[in-house]
């Protein structure tokens, strides 16, 4: 083994003891956490507006600080962007994560001296506790590539912004800078299928060992190496042998996968966000993650839980229950609240999880609370929709690059129903013989999963699902016509009205 894998190893057995010490004492390490958040914040002026001086406990701390989403905070962050100190959190933040709004433009997500390295160690960790469970640490001497937004940064007030991944890159550690791709210049290309287009020329001569992102860029990236060297992705890069992704389920993309690589590579899932780095995979990386991920409560975030169904329920006046993490139950659908030290406070970032263990903590992310659709009292489930057309995929050569689900409300005749738009695989795969025979396999695996949507079925409330097929490059070139082509964007799975639908309507594609 080489010295460089050699210390790789040694240094991961070192940071596994250190997570399984706060991961074996979850109630007292997310105590200490909440303790130091509300010491640090007291003389800030949202520590002030709520009292943190006399809050002793976290039921103190639920009744004097209500949930908040961005837009309930905003009055607060905009006192930060316009450059004053101490407000959600003391002195000022390092940066801003910039990320796209929904009523109310931009969105400027604070990163502290206090939060900004845990992005990073969770990162870190994630490769670590990779090394240390497979006992593989060769690839280190390899490249890396993250498929990430440009690191171009603006600045406002005397804090500097651009988009996590951006910054993030600004924190590489020396020892894998010669190891990182793509070149600097070619990273900070704004246009995407330009920038993926230099990131195939520098990369497909090298020996590529690891490569990040989240799965539908990357794919894209797959096939304009692909149709470049006119081989398999695996035979282009024979040491490529792990694949690190977050923000979406990897599993509807991963026969895709296989296929452009040609062969099998194992995968670590993260759970990163601008609001803070939550969880990551730690074992079981050769197979599909079940298990879910390691839930890091040592990170400088308190979580609080809320029941999915229970959200918008408002009883006694008081909001829903708020749970911690000793309180939760494992297959329930929780919605994700944080209070951080980059100033966030019973914040709600929009996911929601579940947890698969209680020891240790484990989750996976099932959807988002605004995605969904429940237009008839159905609610269903980003989990669900995946799983389902998985289900339905089994044992058939159909192959799925990408879908989302909306409602139909009022169609031309007939009853209401969902509206699945999928982008088929023409390349290892035909589109069904028969798309409504497939549409019925979905349906009943949906069923199985759902009893409101199975008691819409049966009461003839809704009919069965239908299948709309997207033209190839169809849902990239929706992106594109919404400027979010590429980067950290996804495509919702879920949408609760007509607006990705109309698109593909009303469009020539």
């Amino acid at each position: 083994m080489s010295l460089k894998g050699l210390a790789a190893k040694l240094f991961a057995k070192r940071i596994h003891a250190k997570t399984q010490k706060w991961a074996n004492n979850p109630l007292v390490t997310q105590q200490k956490v909440f303790e130091e958040l509300i010491k640090e914040a007291s003389q800030t002026q949202f520590g002030k507006d709520h009292n943190f001086s006399a809050i002793k406990t976290f039921s103190d701390f639920a009744q004097k600080v209500p949930i908040r989403d961005y837009e309930g905070l905003k009055h607060y962050v905009d006192k930060v962007v316009k450059g004053e100190e101490n407000v959600l959190w003391k002195g000022k933040p390092l940066y801003f994560a910039k990320t796209s709004g929904t009523t109310s433009g931009a969105k400027y997500i604070p990163l502290t001296k206090e939060s900004m390295p845990f992005h990073i160690q969770a990162a870190r960790n994630a490769i670590l506790s990779y090394i240390h469970e497979t006992g593989k640490a060769e690839f280190v001497k390899g490249k890396m590539i993250f498929l990430q937004g440009s690191p171009i940064l603006e600045e406002k007030n005397g804090i500097k912004l651009g988009r996590l991944s951006g910054i993030v890159a600004h924190f590489v550690p020396k020892y894998l800078q010669k190891n990182r791709m793509p070149s600097w210049e070619t990273n900070c290309i704004e246009d995407w299928e330009t920038k993926v287009n230099a990131i195939v020329e520098e990369t497909i001569n090298e020996d590529m060992s690891v490569i990040s992102g989240i799965p539908s860029w990357v794919q894209m990236y797959f096939e304009k190496l692909k149709e470049k060297a006119n081989k398999p992705v695996g035979e282009i890069f024979k040491n490529f042998n792990l694949f690190i992704y977050g923000g979406v389920n990897y599993e509807p993309y991963r026969s895709k996968f296989e296929n452009l690589i040609g062969r099998k590579v194992d995968s670590i899932e993260l759970f990163p966000a601008s609001e803070g780095f939550f969880a990551y995979q730690s074992r079981n990386f050769g197979i599909k993650n079940e298990e879910g991920m390691l839930l890091l409560l040592n990170s400088g975030i308190f979580y609080e839980f809320i029941k999915a169904d229970e959200f918008y329920t408002d009883s006694e006046g008081s909001g829903p229950k708020r749970y911690t993490i000793g309180e939760v139950e494992l297959g329930v659908n929780y919605v994700l609240i944080i209070s951080t030290n980059a100033g966030l406070w019973a914040y709600n970032i929009g996911d929601t999880i579940q947890f698969t263990s209680l020891k240790p903590y484990r989750v996976i992310v099932s959807g988002r609370i605004k995605h969904y659709i429940s237009a008839f009292g159905e609610h269903v489930i980003g989990k669900e929709v995946e799983s389902a057309l998985k289900e339905a995929m089994e044992g058939t050569n159909v192959r799925v690059n990408e879908f989302t689900v909306a409602p139909q409300i009022t169609p031309k005749e007939g009853l209401p129903y969902h509206e699945w738009f999928i982008e088929f695989d023409s390349e290892v795969s035909e589109q069904p013989n028969n798309l409504e025979v497939f549409a019925l396999k979905i349906d009943a695996a949906m069923r199985k999963q759902n009893m409101y949507y199975d008691d819409l079925i049966v009461g003839n409330v809704l009919r069965t699902l239908v299948v709309t097929v997207v033209p190839k490059n169809g849902f990239q070139e929706y992106m594109k016509s919404i400027g979010k082509l590429g980067g950290q964007n996804k495509l919702p799975r879920l949408s609760n009205d007509r607006k990705i639908a109309d698109f593909f309507t009303n469009s020539q594609l």
